[in-house]
């Protein structure tokens, strides 16, 4: 793998809804590990789902020489052995996304599950690499209403796939290649449903520092309303 400067930056602002933040991340430079995950709902179990999940996948991966697919999707699966109890234990729900970056020694691994999401700003481009796991996601593929639809607004809440769930599904691992110029915002769905594309790809491409791009993004999404808990990691390579 070629050598890389990578610097990392992470934010996360509580918004104006909720009375706590919900979110929880982890993030390593050297060799690269950045996780975000976003509980589901504001109770004692959300909080518990995001810190272990969180907990546990940097458990796993954090000791591995090479984290490739297998010990990903491993470390995933240990993180709903340990999740799916709490909801039973406190008899609520209990359940987070969980979205992370790995650095290997043969490139970059992107591990999804639910609708956190990581952009991808190479070439003034700004792409969504990952899918996110809601009914919403798939009645836009198929056509099932309108984007922008009620029924649409509905379905973003329904989740298909997340830490937590009772048939522990498995994550997207997608390999990714890095390369200097590029730019990754990971952040949960306070900064994605507040921030259009146009505005997220002006903020990503500014000549400025991760830390100053991440500290704009949360910004924008109190000024948009602060309706969810935000969270942003943005990764600059050089």
């Amino acid at each position: 793998m070629r050598s890389h400067s990578i610097d990392v930056a992470v934010g996360s602002d509580v918004g104006k809804r909720y009375s706590a933040n919900f979110d929880v991340t982890y993030v390593r430079e050297r060799p690269l590990l950045a996780v975000v995950a976003d509980g589901m709902g504001d109770g004692a179990g959300s909080a518990a789902a995001g810190r272990t999940a969180v907990e546990t996948f940097v458990g796993h991966v954090v000791s591995a020489a090479d984290p490739g697919p297998d010990l990903l999707r491993a470390a995933v699966a240990a993180a709903q052995d340990r999740v799916i109890p709490i909801g039973h234990e406190l008899r609520t729900l209990a359940g987070c996304t969980l979205t992370a970056i790995v650095g290997a020694p043969q490139g970059f691994w992107i591990v999804q599950i639910g609708d956190s999401r990581v952009y991808r700003l190479r070439d003034g481009l700004l792409e969504l690499l990952t899918t996110d796991h809601t009914m919403a996601w798939l009645g836009a593929v198929h056509g099932w209403y309108p984007f922008d639809s009620p029924e649409a607004a509905s379905a973003r809440y329904q989740l298909t796939r997340y830490i937590g769930h009772g048939g522990a599904p498995e994550p997207d691992v997608l390999g990714v290649t890095m390369r200097p110029g590029d730019r990754y915002l990971m952040c949960t769905d306070g900064v994605s449903d507040q921030i259009g594309y146009n505005d997220l790809r002006a903020y990503l491409g500014r000549d400025a520092p991760p830390q100053s791009v991440v500290g704009e993004l949360l910004g924008a999404c109190h000024r948009a309303g602060g309706s969810d808990n935000a969270t942003a990691i943005v990764i600059r390579v050089d």
